[in-house]
């Protein structure tokens, strides 16, 4: 079956995004899909952009990163068209998912933002998710903004340790 390419592209980031329970971030879909040179990256950027016009995606932001969530919408349309992506597709897909969906989870699953109080100090707003539901969220008060900042990029990497801890300390 012949196909515009853009539609193919299109229809890879749904199944993408169908795959895993988890939003996808902006770097995570074009890591995967530049990498294998299935496309470009602006011809990329416009299949998404393109997605979330008509609603078949959402998107959200946090911290400068974009995150990506299949829509109801999207799921029933590439249950139409999913047969339209090439098998060798999909398996380098699944492989992937297989390989690193912890890695991509926590990616997305556990944040760290900040934000500028009244007083003029800094709140660090730690966050840990599983399946939409938060499992922990931390609001830290801290002097200045590099310390903010380093508080989010410690969480990224510490989160599990400290998670355990508060649990072990509770129960």
């Amino acid at each position: 079956m012949t196909q515009e390419p853009m539609t193919l592209y299109k229809l890879i980031v749904l199944y993408m995004l169908d795959r895993v329970s988890f939003p996808l971030t902006r770097a995570q879909i074009e890591g995967f899909i530049l990498e294998r040179e299935y496309t470009n990256y602006l011809t990329l950027q416009q299949a998404i952009g393109e997605l979330c016009e008509i609603g078949l995606i959402s998107a959200k932001t946090i911290r400068n990163r974009t995150q990506f969530m299949l829509t109801d919408e999207g799921r029933s349309t590439l249950s139409f068209f999913c047969s339209s992506i090439p098998e060798p597709i999909k398996g380098e897909i699944d492989d992937y998912f297989k390989e690193n969906s912890m890695e991509l989870r926590n990616a997305v699953s556990v944040t760290g933002r900040y934000l500028k109080t009244a007083g003029g100090s800094y709140q660090a707003v730690l966050t840990a998710t599983e399946r939409g539901e938060t499992l922990i969220e931390l609001k830290l008060s801290v002097p200045d903004e590099k310390t903010a900042s380093a508080v989010c990029d410690h969480w990224q990497r510490r989160n599990e340790t400290v998670y355990a801890a508060v649990m072990k300390e509770l129960f």
